[in-house]
């Protein structure tokens, strides 16, 4: 999200790299990253909930231009709070929220939020529980970590997608000689299909490597309509991965916090240090919530994503946006 405009969830799936059949070699590989997760427990490090996210201790707001050229005002914290687009409600869900209520000239930026830890991790498993999350024409909502040397300490994104896209991108962005391999695609769900394979990223080639998670219940309006679900991301020195549960299908561990992901099955998406070096690519990160309005992706895929006119028109109605909202329970974090 930092400096990537992706364009594979506009892309038909024929174009992606599919599925391969499974070798000894494969099969030899999948016993090993699995066998490395059977020896891990997980300690709980930081919850976040409720309050913890307006808590300036805790978590910042960005408040600079966007460096993604969206039409966005990214508020303060005491802005965000005042204009009712970052709260707490009654029942301890986190709501930041894009404006929904006041109505612009085309081209006019519109306000949301943009948060950040103000900790950061080089590594760990991450569990985050939402509600709901932003969606609709005009929005860009991403959940992701990101080093302070961006593409050389690099960039996770856990959530990501624009517009109507029914389908979650999990992307990494690195610096020089990081990629995934084509036949990593036997080793995760069969609900994911591997995009591009280069993770390296810049200013001019930011797409980074990804998986497309055709689960629609991971991202958007179906992700909402299901009450939401959990994204878990184990990042170690051998691998970063991540998984997708729905609401009625989030395992006990999770909810117990006692995590095992040795019992979760195959991931969603895998990234081995096979054909990158995990340790010196990724470091120093923050955990980071926003949703952009506009800007690089939104735009260049704003008809093949289901929306009509101009991204910078729709940006004018604020009933546009009155799905643009993050609803938080919690993010754990957790180490082995």
């Amino acid at each position: 999200m930092h400096f990537l405009s992706g364009f594979l969830l506009s892309l038909p799936l024929a174009s992606l790299a599919g599925h391969k059949s499974r070798s000894f070699g494969q099969n030899h590989r999948r016993a090993a990253l699995k066998a490395r997760n059977t020896t891990s427990t997980y300690v709980l490090e930081d919850y976040y909930q409720g309050q913890s996210f307006l808590n300036s201790s805790l978590w910042t707001f960005f408040d600079d231009t966007d460096p993604t050229a969206g039409l966005v005002n990214y508020q303060s914290s005491s802005d965000a709070q005042s204009k009712g687009l970052a709260y707490v409600q009654d029942d301890g869900t986190t709501v930041l929220a894009v404006d929904n209520t006041t109505t612009l000239t085309s081209g006019q930026y519109r306000d949301s939020v943009r948060i950040a830890t103000t900790k950061s991790y080089n590594g760990g498993l991450f569990i985050a529980d939402f509600y709901a999350m932003p969606y609709g024409c005009a929005t860009w909502p991403a959940f992701w970590s990101v080093g302070p040397n961006w593409p050389d300490q690099g960039e996770i994104d856990i959530i990501e997608g624009v517009n109507l896209n029914t389908h979650n991108q999990l992307t990494l962005h690195s610096g020089a000689d990081c990629a995934i391999e084509s036949s990593l695609s036997s080793l995760v769900s069969g609900n994911s299909t591997i995009g591009n394979l280069q993770c390296a990223s810049s200013a001019s080639s930011n797409t980074g490597c990804t998986y497309i998670d055709n689960d629609a219940r991971s991202y958007g309006q179906g992700f909402n309509q299901q009450g939401g679900g959990v994204y878990a991301m184990d990042w170690n020195a051998d691998a970063i991965k991540m998984w997708f549960f729905s609401r009625d299908e989030i395992p006990s561990d999770i909810t117990e916090k006692s995590p095992n992901p040795s019992s979760w099955g195959e991931p969603a998406a895998l990234f081995s240090n096979s054909a990158c070096d995990i340790g010196s690519h990724f470091s120093e990160h923050t955990l980071t919530i926003n949703t952009d309005v506009c800007g690089g992706w939104t735009e260049s895929a704003f008809s093949s994503s289901g929306c009509s006119g101009t991204c910078a028109d729709t940006v004018a109605d604020p009933s546009n946006f009155d799905n643009a909202r993050w609803k938080i329970n919690y993010i754990a974090t957790y180490q082995s």
